[in-house]
């Protein structure tokens, strides 16, 4: 079967195509015989046959037969059923291999109304030739339109209709709406040949109208577009705009808005006062990320090497995101659960955010949620508002260009609520993968996806964290650094970069590893390293005013040069005292910024029983001083009388420093005991536990940190709860190393291991 490829042709079934016999010879390379059965297929864009590829071709065709080839150049051919092109090979000589299969319509097409309808057609085709220079012509081709589809495949030439809209003819099944799309077709292609043909009748003027508007919008986008063409730089906002519009891939409501707007702009002018707030809103919509980015293959190796390259230590943090980037990599797209970081000041929580878009190939976008306490910063304002703009979130991702970015929501313990509305509840639908696909700014007021994006937050503590938002998040906890760690971290990462920000050249300054420690642990006090980050650069200053002064080529920086360099007195740290009192125990205290230890001194003076509680104490821990007092009172039976006419006064140092929580009730509970029989607790003796009525000791939350604050304060021996044992996994070795860590399940076993005697049958309920 011969293949014929057909470009500006409107070829349908049950039509008469007439074509010059030249062109038949083109591409077959034979004169046509009568009876032969050819194939038209029609192709996506116009090219050289020469240059035709398999994939220039429609997936759908037509077949038929020439039955007339006439001296005068010119052949018919009779088009009989469309077929599905299967498969299509082009061959060594030029030629094309096809595989086809037959089409079928839908045979809905009502004849007595075709057959009117192809007289008003006819009708109207003759009027507009009508003094024309190719009046003969048409009606010479009338001569022989049977069908409305040999009217379509003679007037095709002329009409000029896209390609896709060509083939939308072809593709329908049913014949009654190919038929009613081939008729607006016609009539929007008359009018666009003649846009003054007036109206013949009044009962059709509403439908001319139509057709007539359509040809007209049709010309000038046409024109526009040739215009923009030859002078991009006379392209107006307005077009500019209405060009982003069109392209920008976004989904239907929004184009539909968008459209509303722009509309609305060119009704009023750019000189209307809503201009400027029309431009900013439509400059917004065309400039956000609406197309899907296409998913990079993650290496495991690229995202543990750039996690690697950027922290060092925190090994559960790293394990758990790189449990997080495999569900990615597998799934090919954004999966798993909203992560939560959490942890002390300077932990890395806010910069593994970006070493996490390193490792994924993404952009990066850090939205800090401080002090926010109004909605409209998550969800924006509306576009009734004088200034207003959009959310912090669709912000974010206007400002990097991607819509699968990491997008780190810092802070997020900071949120506060004000008659403005709750912004933490605004972060609900952000944070929810079954709603977030969907998510509505006020000030766009049209859905923009976020399920591709990347949402990491960061946090100090989870006691101001809403629950139904912290639902939505897995938490995963930051530990301090060890002294070994901090050294690290300051020899590879922090004195680099301080030394580069100062201009110091590599090689020119030397900080010896006593130096870096004496630093750590007596110019610093804190679980993380800002601090640390902050003294390094406060020594490459300093260093950098003696390399210049003293014109060195090199510096080295020991121990007793810290003093002049950093032009700072070290940091009065609490250790342990030499000396054991009665009645002062060590403890141990969680705080955001990491563990810290604590002494609880109790006094005994002449009165009449009353208790003093002393050192800005919360709720919850004067309640602990309670239970302590109560327990004591039934454990010690005969010194307890002593409570009964002396005053009791309990103090936690630091004063100025408020404390809460129900830890300390062990320790409150061994400094009251060894009060009352004068054996003294040996200082270096530390202990955390909340106590029952009943003298059980139970679990306390922080572990790692307040082991990590005993053994920086000198502490050896320190005793936990026998349910937090499980938590020491957590604990760096080098801290466990230097503790004897001893659980314990009863109040009776503390005060039994530190020589303090109870009463030989301990009460076990009040």
């Amino acid at each position: 079967m011969t293949m014929l490829p057909v470009y500006n042709i409107i070829a349908l079934p049950g039509a008469k195509l007439w074509l010059q016999t030249e062109i038949y010879n083109q591409f077959t390379d034979r004169a046509p015989a009568v009876g032969e059965r050819v194939t038209l297929l029609s192709q996506k864009e116009e090219r050289d046959w020469s240059q035709a590829t398999a994939d220039n071709f429609q997936p759908i065709g037509v077949v038929g037969v020439v039955s007339v080839v006439n001296e005068n150049g010119f052949l018919c051919i009779d088009l009989q059923n469309r077929v599905n092109l299967e498969e299509i090979t082009r061959l060594p000589g030029g030629s094309f291999s096809m595989t086809l299969s037959r089409r079928a319509d839908l045979d809905d097409l009502d004849r007595e109304d075709a057959g009117r309808r192809l007289t008003e057609v006819k009708d109207r085709v003759l009027a507009f030739s009508k003094g024309q220079q190719w009046e003969n012509m048409i009606r010479g081709f009338a001569a022989h339109w049977d069908t409305l589809w040999t009217v379509g495949a003679s007037l095709s030439p002329w009409l000029g209709l896209p390609a896709e809209e060509r083939y939308a003819l072809i593709s329908e099944d049913s014949l009654q709406r190919r038929f009613d799309l081939l008729e607006r077709m016609l009539m929007e292609g008359l009018e666009r040949i003649d846009v003054q043909v007036e109206a013949r009748s009044a009962q059709k003027e509403d439908h001319e109208k139509l057709y007539r508007e359509s040809a007209i919008r049709k010309q000038i986008e046409y024109l526009q577009k040739e215009l923009d063409a030859m002078h991009p730089e006379n392209v107006t906002e307005v077009r500019r705009l209405e060009l982003k519009l069109e392209e920008a891939g976004m989904n239907e409501q929004a184009l539909k808005e968008g459209r509303k707007v722009l509309n609305r702009l060119k009704g009023e002018g750019v000189n209307s006062p809503e201009a400027g707030m029309l431009t900013d809103w439509l400059d917004l919509l065309t400039s956000l990320p609406w197309k899907k980015a296409e998913a990079k293959q993650i290496s495991m190796d690229d995202a543990r090497e750039a996690l690697n390259a950027g922290h060092s230590g925190l090994d559960k943090v790293k394990k758990r995101i790189l449990q997080q980037i495999a569900v990615m990599r597998l799934k090919g797209k954004q999966s798993g659960s909203i992560l939560c970081f959490v942890g002390a000041p300077g932990t890395g929580k806010t910069s593994i955010g970006e070493s996490i878009a390193r490792a994924l190939g993404r952009e990066y976008v850090r939205v800090s949620l401080g002090g926010v306490r109004d909605e409209a910063d998550i969800r924006g304002h509306r576009r009734t508002y004088i200034g207003a703009m959009p959310g912090r979130i669709i912000d974010g991702i206007h400002k990097c260009g991607a819509n699968n970015p990491v997008m780190v929501l810092d802070e997020v313990d900071k949120l506060s609520q004000s008659y403005n509305g709750d912004p933490a509840s605004a972060l609900l639908e952000v944070l929810d993968p079954e709603q977030n696909f969907s998510f509505t700014d006020h000030y766009l007021n049209v859905p923009f996806d976020l399920s591709d994006v990347l949402f990491i937050c960061t946090a100090n503590t989870l006691d101001t964290i809403p629950e139904p938002l912290l639902n939505r998040m897995e938490v995963i906890r930051f530990q301090g650094y060890t002294p070994i760690e901090k050294q690290q971290i300051a020899r590879e990462h922090l004195l680099p970069r301080a030394m580069e920000t100062v201009g110091i050249p590599e090689g020119a300054l030397t900080v010896t590893d006593d130096a870096i420690d004496a630093i750590i642990e007596d110019y610093t006090r804190e679980a993380g390293v800002r601090g640390l980050k902050k003294r390094m650069d406060q020594l490459c200053r300093g260093a950098a005013v003696m390399l210049v002064d003293d014109g060195d080529a090199k510096l080295t920086i020991a121990p007793d040069s810290l003093p002049e360099v950093l032009d700072a007195n070290p940091i009065h740290r609490k250790h342990v005292p030499e000396a054991a009192k009665p009645g002062i125990v060590t403890g141990l205290a969680w705080t955001p910024v990491g563990g810290d230890i604590l002494y609880i001194q109790t006094l005994l003076t002449k009165g009449s029983g009353k208790i003093t509680v002393t050192g800005q104490l919360g709720d919850v821990m004067k309640e602990s001083a309670q239970i302590a007092v109560s327990l004591v009172k039934a454990m010690l039976l005969e010194q307890a009388a002593a409570l009964a006419e002396s005053d009791l006064h309990i103090h936690v140092p630091d004063g100025a420093t408020p404390k809460d929580g129900p830890s300390a009730g062990i320790t409150l509970t061994t400094a009251l005991s060894s009060l009352l029989t004068g054996v003294p607790v040996p200082p270096d003796v530390a202990m955390t536990g909340e106590v029952s009525l009943q003298g059980d000791v139970n679990p306390i939350g922080g572990l790692p940190e307040k082991l990590m604050a005993a053994q920086r304060s000198g502490v050896k021996r320190v005793f936990i709860p026998r349910e937090n044992v499980d938590d020491l996994k957590d604990v760096a070795e080098e801290v466990k190393r230097a503790l004897t860590i001893t659980p314990v399940s009863t109040v009776e076993e503390v005060l039994l291991a530190l020589d303090i005697p109870v009463q030989p049958a301990m009460p076990k309920a009040i």
